[in-house]
């Protein structure tokens, strides 16, 4: 894995020089163009949606993990493609995919844990009987 982050640059590089040979070198800029500011517009309306949702938050309503996750999974998409290259795109897009996403995630870290949920007691009048003393009492100076 380490190795595959060292050689990112270098394969992403590879990759633009590889489509500048095929098409041109100017379809080549115009693609790093284009998907810097598909990446930028990604972020910026992923951002209004989660300042939206934490506001609703605030006013009471719920925030569940699952959308902040979704949310932090389409920052990280608009960051993958601010990076110019193709691999890095092509990970932006499996990001992007919610089904595909979650599929690709089950690979890596295997099936998630049911969340725990205690179980509430049913019964309202239940008495608990023991004995108590006060600590504040036996200290005094």
């Amino acid at each position: 894995m380490r190795l595959l982050i060292m050689l990112l640059p270098w394969l992403e590089l590879f990759t633009l020089i590889q489509l500048g040979i095929e098409t041109s070198a100017l379809t080549a800029v115009g693609y790093v163009l284009l998907t810097l500011f598909l990446g930028v517009a990604v972020l910026r309306k992923q951002g209004r949606e989660m300042f939206g949702r934490l506001r609703q938050a605030q006013e009471g309503g719920v925030l569940g993990p699952q959308l902040m996750l979704d949310d932090m999974a389409m920052g990280l998409a608009g960051l993958l493609f601010i990076f110019p290259g193709i691999l890095t795109d092509i990970a932006a897009v499996i990001v992007m995919i919610g089904p595909l996403r979650r599929r690709v995630a089950r690979m890596f870290m295997g099936p998630q844990p049911e969340p725990y949920v205690a179980e509430r007691d049913t019964q309202s009048d239940v008495v608990i009987e023991g004995q108590f003393q006060r600590v504040d009492e036996d200290i005094k100076p």
